[in-house]
């Protein structure tokens, strides 16, 4: 028995959905590479994309704001944006409720970068889903989003169908 399916014994989970969960990690770890080779926003960490999209989403933040929601400290977040105010990503304004904070927001240049990005990212997936599926699998790759939408939490998709029965042999 591999060191992998001792654990998922060991844990009780089913070995053939931990085998797919692995399968699954990988290959989207793979296709989050593609997509940062696509848009050239690879010199950037995680955490500085976190970043730019948190405050592309909600809007301009505090340093402290911004490490409550992604779960750091106010210096580990300081250290985060100092690189993306530097290179024109980001800039800080006073905040008109409390002179002492500095909200910190996306640059217009920002703002495009990321559209740039986003566009990249779909023009390299369409090419791709073009070139490598044929209709029939594009067809099964549409057919399973439904699936994926439900293992990301996305309430749209339908619940699975409770297992039949089985009976055990006397």
């Amino acid at each position: 028995m591999t060191p992998d399916a001792q654990s998922t014994a060991a844990t009780g989970l089913d070995p053939d959905a931990a085998a797919l969960a692995a399968e699954l990690r990988g290959l989207v770890g793979k296709l989050r590479r593609r997509f940062r080779e696509a848009s050239g926003d690879g010199d950037l960490t995680n955490s500085q994309i976190a970043t730019l999209v948190r405050l592309e989403r909600d809007g301009a933040a505090t340093v402290s704001a911004l490490a409550r929601a992604e779960g750091m400290r106010p210096q580990s977040m300081s250290a985060v944006i100092a690189p993306l105010l530097d290179r024109g990503l980001l800039v800080g304004a006073p905040d008109p409720r409390d002179g002492r904070q500095t909200l910190i927001s996306l640059t217009e240049r920002c703002r495009q970068w990321i559209a740039d990005g986003r566009a990249a990212r779909q023009d390299w997936l369409t090419r791709t889903v073009q070139a490598q599926l044929s209709p029939a699998e594009r067809a099964q790759v549409a057919a399973a989003l439904p699936l994926l939408r439900r293992l990301v939490g996305e309430s749209d998709a339908p619940a699975a169908e409770p297992a039949a029965p089985t009976r055990t042999p006397a």
